[in-house]
């Protein structure tokens, strides 16, 4: 494969600090539904990256499934890999990247278990199938073949017949709470535009542009 011929020139609007919010989140915000309104497929899908204690990274897809000021939330098995490096490691990076807008957002920032009752909340709000496949599977386990979680799946079916599915213990969401924005807008000739938030010592947040 020629990876060369797969370059492409970046042509988009400049990002410039006046024109940006003064908040992070206000400004994910806009951008997010920037996204959406462009018809973006899966406008709410970030990556979340993880570090074990020892330092090995894993970085995998998952849904944004809530964001305010208190941060960005997802929601998973307590089980996974994930969990356990966040458990371990309460730390995380998200990116978002919108390929159509040339626009990515980077995220840093220490990570906290959501209450159950929250977790709970939305577990319930989630289509039936989902909340069966959720107790069907035990993430990231080995198994001899995909019919082991489709008996489990049938076998749930039947003993939930009301669809009254409860949200089990060993799931549910991790809130990540920024320290840290990079908002990046692509550029011609590869002079990208990158402005970073950070907060100061009296937790305001400030911006600073970054050399691509």
């Amino acid at each position: 494969m020629d990876l060369d011929a797969l370059r492409r020139e970046y042509v988009f609007d400049s990002l410039n600090e006046q024109d940006l919010d003064d908040n992070p989140f206000r400004q994910f915000d806009e951008w997010f539904r920037n996204a959406v309104d462009a018809g973006i497929e899966l406008a709410d899908v970030m990556t979340v990256a993880t570090a074990s204690p020892t330092g090995s990274p894993s970085a995998r897809m998952v849904v944004l499934r809530g964001v305010d000021e208190r941060g960005f939330v997802f929601y998973t098995d307590y089980r996974s890999p994930k969990s356990r490096d966040l458990d371990e490691n309460p730390r995380a990076a998200l990116v978002f990247y919108w390929r159509e807008l040339g626009r990515q957002i980077r995220i840093t920032g220490a990570v906290r278990r959501i209450s159950m009752e929250e977790s709970a909340r939305y577990f319930n709000s989630r289509p039936l199938e989902s909340r069966l496949a959720a107790l069907a599977s035990s993430q990231s386990e080995v198994i001899a073949d995909r019919r082991i979680l489709e008996e489990r799946y049938e076998a749930l079916e039947s003993a939930y017949p009301t669809g009254d599915v409860p949200c089990p213990d060993n799931w549910g969401g991790f809130r990540v709470s920024p320290d840290e924005f990079e908002f990046w807008q692509g550029r011609e000739l590869r002079l990208h535009d990158r402005i970073r938030y950070k907060q100061d010592a009296g937790g305001k947040w400030v911006n600073e542009r970054l050399s691509p």
